[in-house]
């Protein structure tokens, strides 16, 4: 089957409050995710097995991500984690980063502003390529100074990278930016 480029809306908003103590910014849905309206849906990612290390604890059977949308929103919250995407729009085969094109960014001032962020994580190359690029320029304008950490894609794609290894990557990424996790 040839996988055909075609233009996307993000199609959903992003995932804050004012408690919220870091960002974690992906590049764009893939169609699982578009399709169920929330990030990293894709049943391979990798993603919140990666929170569940990190943050879930362990004495409270209920603190889990789950496998709805509701249930991933709640822990994320309650652990201070905002979601979002560099991109609101662009041009893209299937979910491959490789292929997006016409990349336009998501404006993530009023998460800066409206929370206590005081760390941005995007997650694989080509988030941090395009926030580099679309959104760090629009940061310095506004002299909002937000340190960006790049991390590997949790993606099914990035196969190299096995469960293990990116739970230490990530945990020690967010120690590094004051986060208390698991150990």
């Amino acid at each position: 089957m040839e996988r055909v480029e075609q233009h996307v809306e993000h199609g959903f908003g992003p995932v804050w409050d004012a408690t919220s103590r870091v960002l974690v910014l992906g590049s764009m849905p893939s169609p699982k995710s578009r399709e169920a309206g929330f990030y990293y849906m894709h049943r391979q990612n990798r993603f919140w097995p990666v929170m569940t290390a990190l943050f879930a604890d362990l004495d409270n059977h209920d603190d889990v991500p789950g496998d709805t949308p509701d249930t991933r929103r709640a822990f994320a919250l309650r652990h201070h984690i905002a979601l979002w995407d560099v991109i609101s729009s662009c041009d893209i085969t299937g979910a491959s980063d490789a292929t997006i094109r016409h990349a336009v960014a998501n404006d993530i001032t009023p998460i800066l502003r409206g929370s206590q962020v005081t760390h941005v994580f995007t997650t694989g190359a080509k988030a941090g390529q395009l926030y580099r690029r679309l959104i760090a320029p629009n940061l310095d304008a506004q002299q909002l100074d937000t340190k960006m950490t790049q991390l590997p894609s949790t993606s099914p794609a990035n196969a190299a990278a096995r469960l293990p290894d990116l739970i230490a990557i990530y945990r020690d990424a967010f120690r590094q930016a004051g986060i208390v996790v698991n150990d």
